[in-house]
């Protein structure tokens, strides 16, 4: 009678030592493409925001006084969540050189850190 013969440890370190490296090729890539498809959303977030507000300036010759009254007035359906902080309350709100138009005037990004391109997020 002839017993299954198992793996040796040889084998197992070869199996081992190909999967580490195809995880070497692949985990980079992967990250990257992570990281690129936040800043997408976030320029595309950032877009939508500020095309609402240029609506509502040009509607109501005012800037709005928070971002929620972009949504109660339907400008927008939601506030659009910050995908690097995941959070709808870091937009940083930039107001207009002239109080008396409203709040408002442009937002950017409360995250930390820099994009790809080198910029802070917090220009962007």
């Amino acid at each position: 009678m002839r017993f299954p013969r198992g793996f040796t440890l040889i084998e197992l370190l070869v199996a081992l030592a190909i999967v580490a490296l195809l995880l070497s090729i692949v985990v980079p890539q992967y990250l990257g493409g992570v990281t690129r498809a936040e800043e997408a959303a976030l320029k595309q977030n950032l877009a939508l925001i500020r095309d609402a507000l240029d609506k509502h300036f040009s509607d109501t010759g005012r800037y709005p006084a928070a971002l929620e009254d972009l949504a109660a007035r339907k400008y927008l359906r939601s506030i659009p969540v910050d995908p690097l902080t995941q959070s709808v309350t870091t937009w940083v709100l930039i107001p207009p050189s002239d109080p008396q138009l409203g709040s408002i005037y442009d937002v950017r990004s409360g995250a930390p850190g820099k994009g790809r391109d080198g910029k802070p997020y917090a220009i962007w």
